[in-house]
């Protein structure tokens, strides 16, 4: 699991990093704070660790901006203290707030906790990933370059369907049975026009050619 580590003295992202490696997770420090958005959209992280102060924008404000997108857990890791600082965090989305300095095994213990809590419990995945494009399937919306469009209800079932299956041909009947729960009394226009739909919204982002025809076969987007 990839972790993303927003946090500006060095020496304390590296330590995190490292001890995130000896236990399997993959640490990912941010590289450019003007831009901490963009790269935890590219990272697709499963938990994100932030501090408060930070060059630019502060961590209240990325993670309210994270949050716009996404449910991922997010951990403050901080020197502030004071109980207001905390309820802050926690109002704007954290999932947990720790003080510094802190024990790194006691911070593999809280992440391990949110990971189970968030993951171990259910098989549905409601956040899709692709080259840079995010799906968020809860509220039907595409966010890409910093621009979002937001889909139907039909457009979205497409969507995930293809999504889910990247790489590979997604039948006409396939998407039939996702949107209508049959391939049957229904017309192939109906199917061809919801395609259009949106494929007409994903060129607004400059996504044009992101769902590919399979001329007798069906769609698929490429991997």
């Amino acid at each position: 699991m990839k972790i993303f580590i927003i946090e500006d003295d060095q020496v304390i992202a590296d330590k995190i990093k490292q001890h995130l490696n000896q236990w399997n997770y993959e640490g990912i420090t941010v590289k450019d704070f003007q831009n901490v958005l963009t790269e935890v959209i590219a990272a697709d992280p499963q938990l994100v660790l932030i501090d408060i102060t930070l060059p630019f924008f502060d961590g209240y404000y990325w993670c309210r901006e994270i949050r716009k997108l996404t449910n991922v857990p997010i951990i403050f890791i901080s020197s502030a203290m004071e109980n207001m600082n905390i309820l802050r965090a926690i109002e704007l989305g954290a999932d947990d707030y720790i003080t510094k300095p802190f024990d790194l095994e006691i911070l593999i213990a809280k992440i391990q906790a949110i990971l189970r809590r968030t993951y171990d419990f259910s098989d549905d995945n409601h956040l899709f990933e692709h080259h840079g494009l995010i799906f968020n399937n809860d509220n039907f919306t595409i966010f890409y370059q910093d621009q979002t469009i937001e889909l139907t209800k039909n457009e979205a079932k497409i969507l995930q369907k293809l999504m889910e299956n990247k790489g590979k041909i997604v039948t006409r009947k396939k998407l039939m049975l996702s949107l209508w729960e049959s391939d049957s009394y229904v017309d192939d226009s109906a199917l061809y026009t919801n395609i259009n739909r949106l494929r007409n919204k994903l060129e607004q982002i400059k996504l044009q050619d992101l769902i590919k025809t399979k001329k007798g076969e069906g769609y698929l987007i490429e991997t």
